[in-house]
């Protein structure tokens, strides 16, 4: 394991050299002066390389064409880059947004109407859109969860919620499984902390847990975050009933990076998976030197040009087992891709929107964002 992290370190570190961050930072004061003192030259420069790059990208191979993220202005408490979004999930009409750690927000989750996102995203509102609260119960959690380490994912079967928290340990980490009630009326979450469900972590990996829950039918499935062959040779995704009664494991598909979020199923049994690699998490182990799904589908461009991985993969559930589909991955172009610097964006949220594409959600790297990716 270690052989395998010293072979990436010199690549990682040419790529992340001093050099290139200095002229990072050149470009980006350079387009802050444009914006901000109506430098037209300075802009006008920056148009045509966003212009050519654009033009690059579909000129290197169309096959492997990247989707670009719109991001939708907001406002409030999501200026706050402490917010740290760590999944998203619908109730009904309204994309409930739930922060790592709601006690630092006077326990508050959030939510937006679908229906001002899509005014939004069709022009028929400026914004920003502000967030409203929904108040969650969060006096026990610290008690009934030894070293709270934060909300990790969140869905709902009608009222019923179901949350999975982390726990910072040393080591391999332990993950709970907790159910909730929503009061949607009164704008309240109630967590039942008696009835919670332990998961065990599956690589010695500190920081690392199950961060995503998709419901199959009458059962609670929770997928662990770190599922790459070297640090995760056998993966499984744990079920457990609406009850919390534990119903087992099944396989899950070895998939280098990390696993931060996943989409509701469609009727097909299928759910799309965020699969993020942010290079400072090179020290956890996860890359491997070959990436299978870029070297069967291909790299976008900005993917063909930083090591930075974003990404979503489509998976199917056939009698419990989780498997790849052959559709290929979408690839997300990459924010660095006009300045030239490898700028990583963890999403950690993801939803569906309709038969348009999807809606993701940063933490506070780079900062927090919501952001809207069209389906090819």
């Amino acid at each position: 394991m270690r052989y395998s992290f010293f072979l990436l370190l010199p690549n990682y570190l040419f790529r992340r050299s001093s050099f290139s961050r200095s002229i990072s930072f050149a470009l980006i004061a350079i387009a802050i002066i444009g914006t901000t003192s109506g430098c037209s030259a300075v802009a006008g420069r920056l148009i045509e390389r966003k212009v050519a790059a654009n033009a690059a990208r579909e000129a290197a191979d169309p096959a492997n064409v990247e989707q670009s993220v719109r991001l939708i202005n907001l406002s409030g408490s999501f200026l706050n880059p402490e917010l740290e979004i760590s999944d998203m999930d619908w109730y009904e009409d309204f994309l409930v947004l739930v922060p790592q750690y709601p006690d630092r927000f006077d326990n508050q989750l959030f939510y937006l109407k679908k229906a001002d996102i899509l005014d939004y995203l069709d022009g028929k509102i400026d914004g920003p859109l502000e967030p409203k609260p929904i108040t969650i119960n969060m006096d026990d959690v610290r008690r009934f969860i030894p070293r709270f380490g934060g909300f990790e994912a969140i869905a709902f079967d009608g009222v019923q919620a179901y949350i999975t928290i982390e726990t910072k340990q040393g080591g391999t980490a332990l993950g709970y499984l907790v159910p909730g009630q929503l009061d949607f009326e009164q704008g309240s979450l109630t967590l039942d902390l008696v009835r919670t469900a332990e998961i065990r972590g599956q690589a010695p990996l500190s920081n690392t847990s199950d961060e995503a829950i998709v419901l199959v039918n009458d059962w609670v499935m929770t997928i662990y975050e770190a599922n790459g062959a070297l640090v995760n040779p056998t993966p499984v995704v744990h079920y457990y009933s609406s009850e919390m009664v534990p119903l087992g494991t099944a396989p899950f598909p070895n998939i280098e990076y990390r696993i931060t979020a996943a989409t509701d199923l469609d009727t097909d049994n299928r759910f799309w998976a965020l699969n993020f690699f942010w290079p400072g998490d090179a020290y956890k182990l996860l890359p491997l030197d070959l990436d299978p799904l870029a070297e069967a589908y291909g790299r976008g461009w900005t993917h063909s040009r930083f090591p930075t991985v974003e990404r979503l993969i489509e998976l199917q559930v056939e009698q419990g087992q989780v498997s790849l589909t052959d559709n290929p991955p979408i690839q997300l172009e990459l924010a660095g891709g006009l300045l030239g610097s490898d700028v990583a964006r963890n999403w950690e949220g993801l939803v569906r929107l309709d038969d348009r594409g999807f809606l993701l959600a940063t933490d506070k790297f780079p900062n927090t964002m919501l952001g809207f990716v069209a389906r090819p």
